[in-house]
């Protein structure tokens, strides 16, 4: 699961792009023109950012410069119909991590994504494990101690996040941040809820501290004892 930004301001295929990306489980967040992209991208954070060049009020090479100079590391995909070598030096002097030539299959673009976001994690395993507890990623499934546990979908995204960056605490601010759409109706109560519910089925044989820790006045993450 990964947080993309899609700024296109073609609405249909703006349209095909997220409906394919969130078939494969992403949460697209998705603007029309550079000035709201370059604004998301320096409020928000994101796995990956897919920019056309040509848009409105700010071009997707705007976009990048800019973003760039201010220090943002998120990768970058630029969409174009520009398709000369001159183009695409431009395009990735920019800053710019990757090129598509439009047009394409969304299908060509989910694959380049899956692969700038290996690259960005290091080549992560697709099956994580802390203690009694195994997350396969690919598959989208929960084992607690060889038995398989079902999770929602926000459950799901919360844990798998968690697990991805074990050695690190998080406020539900952050995470509403991190793994939600900025317009979705997902809120502070509903992170705090989500745990709650993540640790009734994920402890419910332990007597002693939860998978999910607690850190008081800073946020939550996984238990180091289960590293």
């Amino acid at each position: 699961m990964a947080k993309i930004l899609l700024a296109e301001d073609d609405t249909a295929l703006a349209a095909t792009i997220r409906d394919w990306l969130e078939f494969e489980k992403n949460v697209v967040e998705a603007v029309t023109d550079g000035a709201s992209a370059f604004e998301n991208l320096m409020a928000f954070e994101y796995d990956v950012a897919i920019l056309d060049w040509d848009l409105p009020k700010m071009t997707g090479v705007q976009v990048c410069q800019k973003f760039r100079a201010k220090g943002g590391n998120t990768p970058i995909i630029l969409l174009t119909g520009k398709n000369t070598v001159q183009d695409k030096e431009e395009g990735l002097d920019a800053g710019a991590d990757d090129y598509l030539t439009k047009p394409f299959h969304p299908k060509e673009l989910a694959a380049r994504l899956r692969a700038m976001i290996r690259r960005a994690t290091n080549f992560a395993p697709d099956v994580v494990t802390a203690g009694p507890l195994t997350i396969d990623k690919e598959k989208r499934l929960v084992y607690m101690n060889g038995v398989a546990v079902h999770l929602q979908p926000m459950e799901y995204t919360l844990l798998e996040f968690f697990m991805k960056n074990p050695n690190q605490v998080f406020s539900a601010e952050t995470l509403l941040q991190k793994l939600w759409d900025a317009s979705s109706d997902v809120s502070l109560d509903a992170i705090y809820t989500c745990i709650r519910r993540l640790r009734k089925k994920l402890d419910k044989d332990k007597k002693d501290e939860s998978i999910i820790r607690t850190v008081h006045g800073v946020g939550y993450g996984i238990n180091p004892l289960y590293n």
